[in-house]
């Protein structure tokens, strides 16, 4: 697969720079989690990748062709955006909202297939949404709403995720059980994925490597195991956070 990457990328917003000068490649089946405290640029910076807005300065490519160069529909085919919560507009059953997700694949006057409503029907199954398949999605909760717009993501099948807040209105047992099952398909088809997480633990767990956005506009990015510290992390939310190891795994808490 082409390779999403950036080369010198500054975005900005009303004079105020988030990063400068951000060059990474994203390589295929690696995890990267965006930390960061509020208003730092993580939704800008995810938007920026996705090619909903364009950089101060830089750019990103897919492969070697710069995003802006690329034609909507095979950027659609190939970059999955999960953005934060919208309230939905219109009415439509579950099911319908889910196989939205094939339309970048589908031809002008072309019909869903077979093959594609049973990807809706999976991608229901898996997010636990299957029982609601024919609800009204403006009858959803909010964590129920968040699901649905996962399911359609992986209807979808896009080669490079971009996810906002993933686990914004989830309970922890889908909180943990769709990121699991999102990782481990994405190293398993050698896709990527960036997601922006406020939960440190989380992104301990999950995260190969990190983007992390502080205040200032300065931009560190590495393996998670050399950024998750007390100190870096420390300076990154600006309170003292703690690090506590049990049972071979490391938990981060605010003192």
């Amino acid at each position: 697969m082409d390779c999403l990457r950036t080369n010198d990328l500054g975005i900005a917003i009303d004079q105020r720079w988030f990063c400068q000068k951000l060059s990474l490649n994203f390589q295929a089946g690696q995890i990267w989690g965006v930390l960061g405290a509020n208003g730092t640029g993580k939704t800008t910076l995810l938007h920026t990748l996705a090619g909903l807005r364009a950089p101060q300065q830089g750019y990103v490519a897919l492969g070697q062709q710069p995003l802006s160069a690329i034609e909507s529909r095979r950027r659609a085919q190939t970059i999955g955006v999960l953005l934060q919560e919208s309230t939905p507009a219109f009415p439509a059953s579950v099911r319908e909202v889910a196989l939205q997700g094939r339309y970048p694949h589908l031809s002008a006057w072309q019909w869903e297939s077979s093959a594609d409503r049973a990807l809706v029907e999976q991608a229901l199954e898996q997010v636990g949404l299957s029982d609601l398949a024919d609800r009204d999605q403006q009858l959803l909760s909010g964590g129920e709403r968040q699901r649905l717009k996962i399911a359609g993501l992986m209807v979808q099948q896009p080669q490079i995720w971009l996810l906002d807040e993933p686990t914004n209105h989830l309970d922890l047992h889908h909180q943990v059980g769709l990121l699991q099952r999102l990782c481990e398909q994405v190293r398993q088809q050698q896709h990527s994925l960036v997601m922006s997480l406020h939960d440190l633990n989380l992104a301990s767990r999950f995260c190969d490597s990190l983007i992390l956005m502080h205040p200032d506009g300065s931009v560190e990015a590495g393996r998670a195991e050399q950024l998750l510290n007390e100190t870096t992390l420390s300076r990154l939310y600006g309170h003292p956070i703690r690090r506590i190891d049990d049972r071979g795994h490391a938990f981060f808490v605010p003192q």
